[in-house]
């Protein structure tokens, strides 16, 4: 054991060593400061970058040097990157596709996503040294578009937490606020974006780890639906896993740069790279001059939206009433019953593939060690602590949980995925009964939470791990930010239930003051077109009204 962890601790700091040398060595023009020509640069959208390296007004090389500059700052400031690949960007730059729909655009990629002759070590030390030997589907599909990968992003061990920390690289900052996570899985790409370090980039989302970082940090994003988005070929903590299937999916900094992104994906056909991608070219479509249904999940049963959020939400209905559009709450089957289903679904072989890659002794996420602990601790354990919970504690949200805590035996899975299928089931009958355009809800029930939240949160995910289970295209766009005069938590608030009390015991707003706040807009499966056109009218509507999102400017 003793020589497990003297493995592990040699292996985290050789890894980081090789990181910071790669930012050393790297073209003095990387650690120049930034020129009043970056900044233009800086400023441009991907739609804006592309045209004028169409057009030969703007060289590749440039582009990628103003990104690569800010890239590093932030890594300074935030501790948001993984892999630097800026000195082979620099070749692949010279070399890229000038006539593509990426043309010259530097991409950021969450760690898991496959480079040749790179890690995807997605935090376990056991993984450092393995470097790829071919780039994934999804990478060369990047690089036939014109783009240029440059830089990979922080994320939690094991991919499972809604915090970005783990002992090879880090724990990964809030650009908005210092002491608060940006989120997770993808918490290091949403950082580099809320920065200005990169305006395109990848992440992956299997219970909210595009979403929940882009409420906690302040950008856009469109979880897609299974089989839209290629992922293949890339990186994973969970291989096999398709209870619940993860999803790459596009994070940017802007909703122009999301739109632009989507479009040039879909126009290489993925599906030519990747065998799960089906051949579903984009849909032009409009909702202009047309009169809406928007229905909203209010309260998904667990943890009642913080101020904060909720009043983000409000103020989309708000715009939304006043334009004429019609507004309906949601009753929808029970989102308890889905939290249960998918959390079960998720880690239905008790968590044993995701810690098989973990040395003895390395450190994990807080949340994570105790559903681990759970799934360890024999079975009249785990019933007598659920007992207590549901008749001494009155708690059956959290009891109900607890009781699914162990293996799943192929019998039980199968349950579950007949219990799956039957629960979406009832959504499609809800939602072709009622003719919904899109339903809304917040992202997550808190901002940002600060570091170590996850050991009280890890459970108050249900309002992005719903549309996971439902499979359904869903977005995020920024609305405000937290008010320390606006969303103080009132006096009356009492807990309903262990996991609202675990999340709320967290809530300050004052300390969160300044934090992004997200609203989440959805569609249903395959609609990723839709509710882009969705977050379009909803931020239209906004900026009308002089509700605009602030971006976050770092000079």
């Amino acid at each position: 054991m003793w020589f497990g962890n003297w493995f592990h601790w040699r292996d985290c700091r050789a890894k980081q060593r090789e990181r910071q040398q790669r930012i050393d060595n790297l073209p003095a023009a990387y650690h120049a400061p930034i020129t009043h020509e970056d900044k233009e640069i800086l400023s441009l959208t991907t739609s804006e970058v592309v045209s004028r390296v169409h057009d030969g007004k703007l060289e590749p090389l440039d582009v990628l040097r103003a990104y690569g500059k800010k890239a590093i700052r932030a890594q300074e400031d935030t501790n948001c990157l993984t892999e630097i690949m800026i000195e082979q960007a620099e070749m692949w730059a010279m070399q890229c596709r000038r006539d593509g729909p990426l043309a010259g655009m530097p991409v950021s990629l969450k760690d898991t996503a496959g480079v040749a002759g790179f890690d995807s070590c997605v935090g376990y030390s056991r993984w450092i040294n393995r470097p790829l030997q071919k780039d994934s589907g999804l990478v060369r599909l990047l690089k036939d578009a014109g783009a240029i990968p440059f830089v990979k992003t922080n994320i939690p061990i094991t991919l499972l937490s809604f915090e970005s920390n783990n002992e090879i690289f880090g724990i990964a900052e809030n650009p908005h606020v210092k002491g608060h996570a940006p989120g997770g899985s993808s918490g290091g790409e949403a950082a580099l974006l809320a920065y200005g370090g990169s305006r395109i980039g990848i992440g992956t989302d299997v219970a909210g780890s595009v979403r929940v970082p882009a409420h906690y940090s302040g950008i856009y994003t469109i979880k897609a639906s299974m089989h839209r988005f290629p992922k293949t070929g890339n990186g994973t903590s969970m291989p096999g896993q398709i209870g619940i299937p993860a999803v790459y999916s596009p994070m940017t900094r802007t909703l122009e740069d999301l739109e632009t992104f989507w479009r040039a994906i879909v126009s290489v056909k993925p599906w030519e790279y990747d065998h799960s991608c089906i051949p579903l070219p984009w849909r032009e479509l409009s909702l202009a001059d047309k009169k809406l249904k928007f229905g909203v999940v209010w309260d998904d049963g667990v943890v009642t939206p913080s101020p904060a959020c909720q009043r983000a939400l409000d103020s989309v209905i708000q715009v939304l009433e006043s334009a004429g559009h019609e507004i309906v709450t949601v009753h929808p089957p029970s989102p308890v019953e889905a939290l249960q289903v998918a959390s079960q679904l998720l880690l239905a072989d008790g968590g044993k593939i995701v810690r098989k890659p973990m040395r003895w002794g390395e450190w994990n996420d807080l949340g994570m060690v105790q559903a681990f602990r759970m799934f360890k601790a024999p079975s009249f354990i785990r019933h007598l602590y659920a007992w207590y919970l549901r008749y001494i504690r009155r708690d059956a949200i959290s009891a109900s949980l607890v009781e699914g805590w162990y293996e799943k035996d192929v019998v039980e899975y199968y349950g579950l995925i007949a219990k799956r299928e039957a629960y979406r089931e009832k959504w499609f009958d809800m939602w072709s009964r009622e003719k919904y355009d899109f339903v809304l809800s917040v992202p997550n029930a808190l901002p940002a939470v600060p570091h170590g939240g996850m050991r009280e949160g890890w459970k108050a995910c249900g309002y992005s791990f719903l549309f996971n289970l439902l499979d359904y295209s869903a977005g995020v766009l920024p609305v405000t930010h937290v008010d320390r005069t606006l969303d103080g938590l009132s006096d009356s608030f009492s807990p309903r239930n262990g996991v609202e009390a675990g999340s709320y015991r967290m809530y300050d707003a004052d300390l969160m003051h300044g934090l992004p706040v997200g609203v989440q807009i959805v569609g249903r499966r395959l609609e990723e077109e839709k509710v882009l056109e969705g977050m379009k009218l909803i931020e239209a509507l906004l900026r009308k009204e002089g509700k605009a999102y602030e971006l976050l400017e770092v000079n």
